[in-house]
């Protein structure tokens, strides 16, 4: 089984990344942040710069549903030397979907065809697609399945949910096993609430064919999951002491690279929203952690939950 780590806007960065290869392990993928400046700004260009990304495979991802745009950003990003990227197809966040990006994209699927047929035609660089099955109705799939059969993807991630469903209720397995059926020579990749060898188990005996699977909140939540799937050191790697290690790194890579300690505060915090869920009772401790408005404040906080609350 191969595991893919998914991008998730302004967490799953390469200083996220490369902590995680440092104190965990077990994903063979990592997929950054979507990437929308066709001139890449700092912080996108930060995300594929080699120098932060030596120990690692990584696939850049593009949100635009304009194909001049999407071939002058794979262009610059071919430029160091990547030989894939990845199209966003499955955001569904309002602010993205109402410009018929992301999720939105589907919506439109004689645009789509339209743009997908430009990009490969023209791509100095192979392309994969993270894709929702629809927007309203899981009766988009099908059209959408004749749309990707065209093109030489060469991969194809499926979050079997609608746009509108965002991340509740319970995803659209049977999509995944109709893309099976209409696209043999496609790879797949299923994602969305792999968050437990309990959900990874139910998963694999709803879909037994599925031989990769991109994990996004479930690892956030519990960075030792990836090697828990995979049976290997993972009683070892889900402790306090490895959580805490993980933490200060990423931690120490922020403070280095932001300005001034708002913004780094804001990065942990944010990253917090899902840690404390490895911890047990962690609720009061959390607050504490959001209050902090300065570092000593951040650091006395995120002591006392490392020393006084057991592992979830």
């Amino acid at each position: 089984m191969k595991l893919y780590l998914a991008p998730m806007e302004g967490i799953t960065t390469y200083i996220y990344r490369n902590a995680y290869n440092r104190f965990f392990g077990g994903i063979d993928k990592y997929f950054t942040p979507f990437i929308a400046s066709r001139k890449l700004n700092r912080r996108e260009l930060n995300e594929i710069l080699p120098e932060h990304n030596e120990a690692i495979e990584v696939v850049p991802q593009i949100l635009t549903n304009r194909a001049d745009e999407f071939l002058q950003i794979t262009s610059r990003i071919a430029g160091y030397g990547y030989q894939t990227v990845n199209l966003n197809l499955g955001c569904p966040s309002g602010t993205v979907t109402a410009r018929k990006r992301g999720a939105g994209f589907l919506s439109v699927p004689d645009e789509l065809d339209s743009f997908l047929y430009e990009i490969y035609e023209k791509s100095p660089v192979q392309i994969s697609i993270k894709t929702r099955i629809g927007v309203d109705s899981v009766d988009e799939w099908e059209r959408l399945l004749a749309v990707y059969q065209k093109y030489p993807v060469d991969e194809l991630i499926i979050h079997p949910r609608l746009q509108r469903e965002l991340y509740k209720f319970t995803p659209h397995r049977e999509a995944f096993l109709a893309a099976a059926k209409a696209l043999p020579d496609i790879p797949l990749c299923y994602n969305g609430d792999i968050t437990s060898e309990k959900s990874y188990a139910e998963l694999l005996n709803a879909v037994p064919a599925a031989d990769c699977i991109m994990i996004g909140r479930g690892i956030l939540r519990n960075p030792a999951l990836a090697a828990q799937l995979k049976k290997t050191d993972a009683a070892r790697l889900f402790t306090r002491e490895n959580l805490r290690a993980f933490h200060d790194e990423i931690f120490a890579g922020y403070a280095a690279q932001m300005a001034g300690e708002t913004p780094t505060l804001f990065k942990m915090k944010d990253l917090w929203t899902y840690l404390s869920e490895s911890f047990a009772a962690s609720d009061r401790y959390l607050k504490k952690i959001r209050k902090a408005s300065d570092y000593a404040e951040y650091r006395i906080a995120v002591s006392n939950l490392f020393r006084e609350c057991e592992l979830a």
